[in-house]
């Protein structure tokens, strides 16, 4: 009986917790960021259309393709293996198990091999790109965008140096969600002529330079079309780089299970065509300033 009890208890506190989420959800629903703008490119079963303009990128795919090859063909003899095992080994009348130990030399020279085929994938092919990625970031002479993206559930932020190409300082006590939404010092000078946007822009064949933070939680920064995927961490500040080699409008998503409205936490990406587009996108986001006597 006590346990019936306790099973019920169980059950009852189970879908309390998943009406209470629901009801979260849909609550938070009201509020979550749209996307209007149609977004470009055929999203098929496999990896979304490559947009990239950078090494890592291609070396990235490359990799990948490889190893859903090696584990294919793994799959492939671990399966042929396992049935083999099964018709050799069966139960018959006529036969007992052996209690001697069997040594199986191929067995071994197999695990060898994929051991030392893994470890040439991770030092040969991963790590380099990996590199690639963390270390070797554009220079000031390749004339990078360079943005703040700031996460929060459930939505992206990203802040643009104004005119004077610097970004001013940031703290968590100038944070209001109306007028400050990341928490720009309001008495630093250089933070004054700050974009702020709730979308990523930047010109086509140009370098971008993105710092990414967290306000709450444990976001991932994913752009399928560029190949970029990095987690977000609240107290760290995240440096990733990209290149398009194409113009269009792309989703960014979150890709680190992050709340109740996870699925909802996305932004738009708009690769302009030149440069002069772009500035004029910047020029669109400085807020006007109304005098009293056009607004009567």
């Amino acid at each position: 009986m006590t346990s019936r009890l306790i099973a019920v208890a169980a059950m009852a506190a189970f879908v309390a917790v998943v009406l209470g989420g629901a009801g979260s959800t849909l609550a938070q629903d009201a509020t979550a960021p749209t996307i209007s703008v149609v977004i470009d490119g055929d999203y098929g079963p496999h990896l979304p259309p490559a947009v990239y303009d950078t090494d890592y990128a291609k070396k990235g795919d490359s990799l990948i393709n490889m190893i859903h090859v090696f584990m294919l063909v793994l799959f492939t003899g671990w399966g042929v293996f396992f049935v083999y095992c099964l018709v050799k080994f069966r139960a018959r009348p006529d036969r007992r198990a052996s209690p001697t130990l069997v040594k199986a030399k191929i067995a071994k020279y197999v695990e060898v091999g994929v051991a030392i085929f893994e470890a040439v994938l991770l030092i040969g092919l991963a790590l380099p790109v990996w590199a690639e990625v963390k270390v070797d970031f554009p220079t000031d002479e390749d004339n990078p965008v360079r943005v703040r993206v700031v996460a929060e559930q459930f939505m992206w932020n990203f802040q643009y140096p104004g005119p004077d190409g610097e970004f001013g300082k940031i703290a968590p006590e100038y944070i209001d969600p109306a007028d400050n939404p990341l928490g720009i010092d309001p008495n630093d000078p250089k933070g004054l002529d700050d974009l702020y946007a709730s979308e990523l822009h930047f010109p086509v064949q140009r370098p971008v330079i993105a710092t990414l933070t967290s306000k709450d939680v444990i976001h991932s920064f994913f752009i399928p079309v560029l190949r970029v995927k990095q987690d977000v961490i609240p107290g760290m500040r995240i440096p990733v780089w990209f290149r398009a080699k194409e113009t269009g409008n792309y989703e960014i998503a979150c890709s680190q299970l992050c709340g109740n409205n996870h699925y909802s936490m996305k932004a738009l990406m708009t690769i302009h065509e030149s440069e002069d587009a772009f500035e004029q996108w910047l020029v669109e986001q400085i807020p006007k300033i109304f005098d009293e006597d056009e607004l009567d």
